[in-house]
């Protein structure tokens, strides 16, 4: 039996955060905001309170999600929504936030620590409603069941998954990614494609997800490399988070594979964030499974009209497409983000043993032993 799951409502469309009406206050009365401190500065938020005002909600304000959430973040996020009364939470803002509020919602109701969820599947229980407002175009957590949280006592990125945290609500309001910094714009929308494409491969795939897959990567082909250029087109920015949130159904419905399994140890020893780590190891990681992927890698080809004389040729395009994009997009190397080159050497038999616990490559289309991946960190260094 196959399975489709996505939030009870999606809302999508120019500047809806301010023009909606009698959204919120379907999910309770008082909101815990969940959010960053860039985005808590912005116009952002303060078009997002001016609607729960209109809406007679109550709200309290957290903007202490830097970087990747922590452990200690969502602690201090559970306290201010018991302190303050809350009854729902709204994350607002990229990956990080979205996470956190879905985690920090979790263990407002769960027993025990957080790090006692890892590899526990969060099911049939009742947790505060949660609504995902995202202001990038690239993690898609407003829609999926996943949140990653760093264990600040072992390093270790925490892959937390279960239907009961799927959020109630996705709201995606275009023009709130306009502000996007080039490199964030490369970074996220690289995260999304990945999305997409491991979908796509993944030994999970269906056919729905399937359909979203190849929507949301001629998007991101045709649309990425115009948002990274010029940030103000809207267009570009409007297609890249349909792009963004249909490639995060995706991997909700079908799950990542490979890429994801080995970005996490980087991302949490070496503080680079998932989005860019994703970026600096599409290639390698897509070069590799090439062979393994080839049918479906021929059939993306196909639905973007590249031309090929049959389904290796059509294969091999398609991968040189993505690398010739992560090129445009300026993506540094693990090297020239700064990583230092022993230390990287050094942390790779345990960045190998986490991605393989981590469940991602048992995904791929084919086999990876820890072995395997050892040899993939060595060459994306290389």
């Amino acid at each position: 039996m196959v399975q489709f799951k996505v939030p009870d409502k999606i809302l999508m469309g120019d500047n809806i955060v301010a023009s909606c009406q009698n959204v919120f206050n379907l999910y309770g009365k008082h909101a815990l905001i969940v959010t960053g401190p860039n985005i808590a500065r912005s116009t952002m938020i303060a078009t997002l309170e001016r609607t729960l005002d209109s809406e007679r909600v109550k709200y309290s304000v957290i903007s202490h999600i830097e970087g990747e959430p922590t452990t200690s973040m969502i602690e201090a996020g559970v306290a201010a929504y018991k302190e303050n009364g809350c009854d729902f939470v709204i994350g607002l803002g990229g990956g990080s936030p979205l996470d956190s509020a879905k985690a920090i919602a979790a263990m407002t109701v769960l027993d025990g620590s957080i790090a006692d969820y890892k590899g526990v599947p969060i099911n049939n229980v009742q947790l505060p409603p949660v609504v995902c407002i995202p202001t990038t175009a690239g993690s898609g957590s407003e829609v999926t069941k996943y949140t990653i949280i760093t264990d600040e006592k072992t390093g270790v990125k925490m892959l937390l998954t279960g239907d009961s945290l799927l959020p109630k609500m996705a709201m995606l309001d275009y023009t709130f990614s306009n502000g996007c910094p080039k490199s964030v714009t490369a970074a996220t929308g690289l995260d999304a494609l990945t999305h997409a494409i491991e979908a796509f491969i993944s030994v999970n795939a269906q056919p729905l997800s399937d359909a979203y897959a190849l929507s949301a990567i001629k998007r991101i082909m045709r649309y990425l490399p115009q948002a990274y250029r010029d940030g103000s087109n809207a267009t570009a920015r409007r297609e890249m988070s349909i792009a963004a949130l249909q490639a995060g159904i995706c991997i909700n419905n079908s799950s990542v594979t490979l890429v994801h399994g080995m970005s996490r140890p980087i991302g949490a020893r070496f503080g680079v964030p998932h989005g860019m780590s994703n970026a600096m190891l599409l290639n390698v990681c897509l070069s590799d499974m090439e062979m393994s992927a080839r049918h479906n890698l021929s059939r993306i080809a196909t639905y973007l009209r590249i031309q090929a004389v049959d389904e290796i040729d059509a294969s091999e395009k398609f991968v040189e497409e993505v690398a010739k994009l992560i090129e445009k997009l300026d993506v540094p190397t693990l090297s020239q983000y700064g990583i230092n080159r022993d230390d990287y050497m050094a942390a790779i038999d345990k960045m190998s043993f986490e991605a393989i616990m981590s469940g991602s490559p048992s995904h791929a289309p084919r086999e990876y032993t820890a072995d395997d991946i050892r040899n993939l960190y060595i060459q994306a260094y290389q």
